[in-house]
């Protein structure tokens, strides 16, 4: 393949995600504020840059997976960056951000002529080592259609168009990550709950995650695993991600004024987490 992609952001999902992409016999340059974790792409093939506007080829794509907006905003208003990109080039950000900070990216793009895809990766670094990522993905459509070979090469198993207004790919990943908070944080309580009632807490979590009627799907499995495994600790008292999508989710409905009763009960619930650390 020719085109040489940029690659900004080599965290937990983003090394793994980059290296797919050299097998699949992308060429990349690639970013990261810590340079010592691009060593292993490095190896690979992958050619290192010293700032952002470094990673874009004039057109081409570039793919941002940093940790929140203010990171994502910090690369696009990077000295040069849009004005490397320029006409024709597209910037796909993979981060879990606000819609309303997507729509704004968007139109800083448009400026410039280049789109602005928002395409969040639901997964683990595990899942990004056996392919097995879903993005949801939303934007114009001629972006979309010359991405998706590049999604499908990073792990992308299951890529599902939500559109052309952008920021409908974030709604969809604050949504579900939403979701894994309230089933991780409610299978804690209950299973000790059952603990200190007497009940052996592994065989409810068997039980309740192996019958076909009840809850056999793989986030419950996957969290009950570590919640089992683990009651006697604060649950996600090591992570500042659930207090950050939690947060953006009731953002987004107090712009839109959905409820979120549950929100708020959750972000005081990993408020005093936090605090208790």
């Amino acid at each position: 393949m020719s085109e040489t992609l940029g690659f900004i952001g080599l965290g937990r999902l983003g090394l793994p995600s980059a290296a797919n992409l050299l097998s699949s016999g992308y060429a990349l340059r690639v970013y990261n504020r810590t340079a010592s974790k691009a060593e292993p792409l490095l190896a690979k093939g992958a050619q290192l840059a010293s700032r952002p506007a470094e990673v874009v080829t004039p057109g081409g794509i570039v793919i941002t997976l940093v940790w929140d907006d203010a990171a994502v905003e910090s690369v696009v208003m990077s000295e040069g960056f849009l004005e490397q990109l320029g006409p024709g080039g597209i910037h796909v950000g993979m981060s879990t951000i606000a819609p309303e900070t997507s729509r704004k990216l968007a139109a800083m793009h448009a400026e410039h002529g280049s789109t602005y895809l928002d395409a969040p990766i639901f997964g683990t670094p595990e899942s990004a080592n056996s392919r097995t990522l879903w993005i949801p993905l939303s934007g114009p459509k001629p972006a979309k259609e010359r991405v998706r070979p590049i999604l499908q090469a990073m792990g992308g198993q299951g890529i599902v168009d939500f559109g052309e207004e952008v920021g409908a790919g974030n709604i969809v990943k604050i949504v579900g990550n939403f979701l894994i908070m309230s089933a991780g944080l409610s299978l804690h309580e209950a299973l000790s709950m059952a603990q200190h009632n007497g009940v052996d807490p592994k065989a409810v979590f068997e039980m309740l995650t192996t019958s076909p009627a009840l809850f056999p799907a793989p986030i419950y499995q996957r969290h009950g695993k570590y919640m089992v495994e683990n009651l006697d600790q604060r649950p996600y008292a090591g992570s500042q991600i659930p207090l950050k999508d939690v947060g953006l989710f009731k953002e987004s409905a107090r712009q839109t004024e959905s409820s979120a009763a549950i929100a708020d009960l959750l972000l005081n619930l990993l408020q005093g987490e936090q605090a208790d650390k």
